[in-house]
């Protein structure tokens, strides 16, 4: 028994010294793996980014006091949920152990406090998460260029799709009135059957929407009965809805805020004027479906081109999202701007991961990465994006959809599509800033 005992004794401790061998062979595997991790070079990066601790920093430049505080609220949350979604780990969104800081200025819709905020803000921060408004974003190029910092737009203006730090997040207004057109034609059953109007801001925004409604028009051949621009801050639309009633348009473009396009849809609907309304982006709002001075029925011909998903759409990237919105919006309302923001600045985020991954993430690095992306969709989310040339095209297909205001959603109309027409040759200089959004 003893002898058993002994050689029992013997062989187990010769399993534990064999068990102990692969041990002390991976001891210096680890050390040639924590090498190797020091031997690799250190992350580049300059201003807006602490290495140490993971940190990004993003400027805001929004309009939450200003004229268009409606649209530019739900455009703010947006960075805000993905912030608070980045901030609390495992969003896959970043690399791992990265965190997001906003640094926020509210510009008021203000060009000259616009420029303030920027120069406040710019040495603290990678890029300017968002830009708000065409007219606040063009007087900055010369500072994003010199900087070279990069400004996210919260415009789909064809000026900033020219200059390499104001990348857009989709197709411009001018793609948008063509698209309008082609299905306006299409709809119609013939071109001599549609009598155009249009009511048009008098600003870069409603200029671009101008000219490829014209454009589009001359390619199909339809007559434009009846131009109209409206004024900054203007309150009464009757001599607008008079010519256009006179003039016999069956089919208007809408290149407003929704500041005008309620009273213009209600002035419309007092004067028994009813002709097929289609308006670009920003002519909608999504209070409008709840909207407590006008009732459905003004919004009855009413029609909405462009070129990204909806608020809810069934699409296979919106899961993701609605789940950020529960989390982090503290309990506000869906609106079609917060899931835009959110949108955009996924793709700024993804040039970021890709900078970090590359070993630049300075502002050289984040502008090379960022031109580096091309058929991003955030997981389904939007329609696939190209940054990689300038000029940036990043997206040229838009459709038509139509409210429903009993579900409170949209259908879809006419299927995204290239517009059929050429696109309209670009100001020979930029259109002076108006303050007006766009």
């Amino acid at each position: 028994m003893k002898l058993f005992s002994h050689a029992a004794a013997a062989a187990i401790l010769l399993f534990a010294v064999g068990c102990n061998e692969p041990a002390k062979k991976a001891a210096p595997a680890k050390a040639d793996a924590k090498k190797a991790d020091a031997d690799k070079p250190a992350l580049k990066a300059d201003k807006g980014v602490d290495v140490a601790t993971k940190t990004i920093k993003i400027g805001v430049l929004n309009d939450e006091s200003g004229p268009a505080a409606t649209i530019g609220k739900p455009y703010a949350l947006g960075k805000r949920i993905l912030a608070a979604q980045v901030n609390a780990g495992k969003s896959g969104l970043l690399p791992a152990g990265w965190k997001i800081e906003l640094v926020e200025k509210d510009h008021g819709y203000n060009p000259g406090k616009s420029e303030q905020a920027f120069k406040e803000i710019k040495d603290q921060v990678l890029f300017i998460g968002t830009s708000f408004g065409t007219p606040n974003t063009l007087p900055l190029r010369p500072f994003l260029k010199q900087d070279n910092v990069v400004a996210y737009p919260a415009s789909l203006s064809s000026q900033m799709a020219e200059f390499a730090h104001t990348p857009p997040a989709g197709p411009n207004y001018s793609v948008e009135a063509r698209r309008a057109m082609d299905w306006v034609v299409e709809a119609a059953g013939g071109a001599d059957k549609v009598k155009a109007g249009i009511v048009y801001q008098q600003d870069d925004y409603g200029k671009d929407g101008h000219a490829g409604w014209k454009q589009a028009a001359a390619q199909h051949k339809v007559t434009i009965a009846s131009e109209q621009t409206v004024a900054p801050g203007q309150k009464d639309f009757t001599a607008v809805i008079t010519a256009l009633k006179g003039a016999g348009a069956t089919h208007v473009l809408l290149t407003v805020l929704p500041s005008s396009t309620g009273p213009l849809l209600g002035t419309a609907a007092k004067m028994k004027f009813g002709p097929t309304w289609i308006g670009n982006t920003p002519a909608w709002i999504d209070p409008f479906f709840a909207h407590p001075k006008l009732p459905a029925p003004v919004f009855a011909n009413f029609h909405l081109v462009q070129g990204g998903p909806f608020f809810g759409e069934e699409v296979k990237g919106m899961p993701g999202f609605l789940k950020a919105f529960k989390a982090h919006s503290g309990g506000a309302r869906p609106d079609s701007y917060t899931l835009l923001s959110y949108g955009q600045g996924r793709v700024a985020l993804e040039a970021a991961r890709k900078a970090i991954e590359a070993g630049d993430i300075s502002r050289a690095g984040y502008v090379k990465a960022l031109q580096g992306i091309k058929g991003y969709d955030a997981g389904g989310l939007f329609q696939p994006v190209d940054y990689t040339k300038v000029p940036y095209v990043v997206s040229t297909k838009t459709r038509v959809l139509k409210p429903d205001f009993e579900k409170k959603t949209w259908t879809t109309v006419a299927p995204y599509a290239d517009p059929k027409a050429a696109p309209a040759a670009p100001p020979t200089k930029p259109v002076a800033a108006t303050g007006q959004p766009g």
